[in-house]
């Protein structure tokens, strides 16, 4: 029986993937991270002198977080268990719990316990590790590929030190698809097979940071060459490289982290003025599979918020292009979204009106219900009339200027400014336009438009 399992073991192992048989056996044969587990580094020293601590491994997909953990176990004397938080609930770490209290009172051995997505983990299934991560039971070491300051509980973060793991390099992918290509025992050696140059560099940047991506890739590129019928080694060229690719998928998460940071980039890309980044922020979000509807709000929202009144067009231009894009639909309506994104980019910039806003509904909340000034108020009846309803009214048109000087805000506002235009774009016309009309004997209170800077109080 036992040989019989022996030989079962051995042809799993030969089937699986190339990504799962060329995981690194040894910290030495490990790629990449070396700011992580480089030489010196703190894991590299704990795992060395074999003091593990609880720790979160955050990264992008396929850097090696799996690899990490089963390293750490091999390399150390604790018992190993992996755990996954898509397949278990609390009642499998109940299970897990019980099976470290054994090891350590069987066999006197701690136990690392390793949680794959613990961000799938929800609150009470986090909590369940908690005591036992307190009490040295279990090592724990969870990896994810979301930002643990989001995803894993504040109490259980505290007791964890995160590693942070970055997407690989070219170089260090360029070696890994070397290695798999050499190795005889677990890769693709006995073929005898090499990329050509151009296939090497369409495949480590196809792979885009990604050890397993670059495996698959080549284990089905290697699958489409004829074998080498002399003693020169068979060539992988780039077309066939390109034929098992593909479409690439994108790194990008709808719900998450890396939604949040390329909608981000987009948006500062729009307020510093660079069209050419804003573009591929776009582009990027698209490919990736993000709601173009969604980016057509955002686009909005910056026509308004940081554009302003500096081109009044920019927000009539980007709702246009959300309406062209409901009317077209993809691939056609995404040049609307790209027209309004290289407009915005490029239109002058002003963030006075969303200032503005914020003091007014600042004054607004502070405030009260203060009472609307009776020269204000409509008068339809003649009690009104009598209570002085709209009395002292100045009608404006019946100025040339189109502008007669009196009070509008509440008497206790009296003085307040809340707009004060930039000098850039269309607001240097409407600042001129104000101090016109203040000039022409607009309330003492009110002070001339100045350089545009906003106190903190909306105060002159």
């Amino acid at each position: 029986m036992e040989l019989f399992d022996h030989f079962a073991g051995r042809e799993a192992e030969v089937s699986a993937p190339l990504a799962e048989r060329m995981r690194p056996r040894r910290l030495a044969e490990f790629i990449g991270q070396r700011r992580a587990v480089g030489e010196g580094s703190l894991l590299r020293l704990a795992i060395e002198r074999d003091r593990i601590f609880s720790m979160i491994l955050w990264g992008p997909p396929g850097c090696g977080k799996t690899t990490l953990a089963r390293l750490i176990a091999a390399e150390t004397r604790a018992h190993f268990i992996h755990f996954s938080a898509v397949l278990s609930g609390v009642k499998d770490i109940r299970a897990v719990i019980e099976e470290a209290r054994e090891e350590r009172r069987i066999r006197r051995r701690r136990t690392v316990l390793f949680v794959d997505e613990i961000h799938r983990f929800n609150k009470s299934q986090q909590d369940a590790f908690l005591p036992h991560v307190e009490s040295g039971l279990i090592t724990l070491i969870g990896a994810t590929t979301e930002n643990p300051s989001f995803e894993v509980i504040a109490p259980l973060l505290s007791r964890c030190r995160v590693v942070t793991l970055e997407r690989l390099g070219e170089g260090d992918l360029a070696a890994i698809a070397a290695q798999a290509l050499a190795d005889e025992e677990r890769g693709l050696g006995k073929l005898r097979l090499q990329l050509a140059p151009e296939a090497r560099q369409v495949l480590v940047r196809a792979a885009d940071g990604d050890a397993r991506v670059l495996l698959n890739t080549l284990e089905i590129a290697a699958a489409m060459v004829p074998p080498a019928a002399g003693p020169e080694p068979a060539v992988i060229p780039r077309e066939v490289l390109e034929r098992a690719l593909e479409k690439k998928v994108l790194l990008y998460d709808r719900q998450g982290e890396e939604h949040y940071n390329l909608i981000s980039a987009l948006h500062k890309s729009l307020r510093g003025s660079d069209p050419d980044a804003a573009l591929y922020w776009l582009a990027r979000m698209l490919a990736a599979g993000e709601d173009p509807l969604y980016i057509a709000r955002r686009l909005v929202r910056f026509a308004s918020e940081d554009v302003g009144n500096a081109d009044p067009q920019a927000l009539a231009l980007a709702l246009a292009a959300m309406e062209a894009f409901r009317f077209l639909g993809p691939p056609e309506g995404e040049l609307a979204l790209a027209q309004a994104a290289v407009y915005l980019a490029a239109a002058p910039k002003s963030n006075r009106v969303y200032l503005a806003w914020g003091l007014a509904r600042e004054a607004a909340e502070n405030s009260g219900s203060l009472p609307v000034p009776l020269h204000l108020r409509n008068a339809p009846t003649g009690l009104m009339r009598e209570l002085g309803y709209g009395r002292g009214y100045r009608y404006a048109h019946d100025s040339p200027e189109g502008y007669l000087p009196q009070e509008h805000l509440p008497e206790e506002l009296q003085g307040r400014v809340f707009y004060r235009p930039s000098p850039h774009g269309m607001e240097r016309e409407i600042a001129a336009r104000l101090q016109r009309w203040r000039r022409l004997g607009a309330p003492t209170a009110s002070p001339p438009a100045g350089d545009g800077r906003v106190d903190p109080q909306g105060k002159p």
